[in-house]
C-alpha cells in the first residue's frame, strides 16, 4: 500500500457565506492523501495499474467549481466523489485552505479544513 499525495494544487473559486466571496472569489489551495495499493504499478510501471493523478487532479478541480458556503461541503463532496471514482483509494483525507479570507478587517493567511474519509458516515 503507498500513500499518494497531490499537494499544493491551486484553484479560483467563489466559496463562501459572505455575498462578497460569492461575487468576487478567492484563491484556494487543495492537498490530497490517499492510499492505493501500487504493488502491480512497482512492477509494471503502467500507469493503468496505479491511480491516474491527473483524473484525479480534474475529479477536484470540477469539484472546486461548484460553489458552496462551507469548506466542509467542498471537502465532503471531493471525497464522495473519489470514492465513488476511483475506488482502488482509501483512507483519504483532504485539506482545503481559503487565502486570506475576509475575518472581520483582521489580516489572515488562510484557514484551512482537513476531512479524512472515514469522518463522512
Amino acid at each position: 500500500m503507498a500513500r499518494i499525495s497531490i499537494e499544493e494544487m491551486k484553484f479560483f473559486a467563489h466559496h463562501g457565506c459572505f455575498k462578497e466571496e460569492a461575487m468576487t472569489g478567492t484563491h484556494f489551495i487543495v492537498n490530497l492523501y490517499f492510499d492505493v495499493d501500487t504493488t502491480k504499478a512497482q512492477s509494471s510501471d503502467k500507469l493503468e495499474d496505479t491511480s491516474d493523478y491527473q483524473a484525479i487532479y480534474h475529479l477536484v478541480k470540477d469539484e472546486m467549481k461548484k460553489r458552496s458556503n462551507l469548506l466542509e461541503h467542498v471537502a465532503q463532496r471531493i471525497l464522495k466523489a473519489l470514492a465513488l471514482k476511483f475506488s482502488e483509494t482509501s483512507n483519504a483525507e483532504v485539506k482545503i485552505s481559503k487565502m486570506n479570507p475576509p475575518l472581520g478587517g483582521g489580516v489572515v493567511g488562510n484557514v484551512s479544513v482537513t476531512l479524512r474519509s472515514e469522518e463522512l458516515s
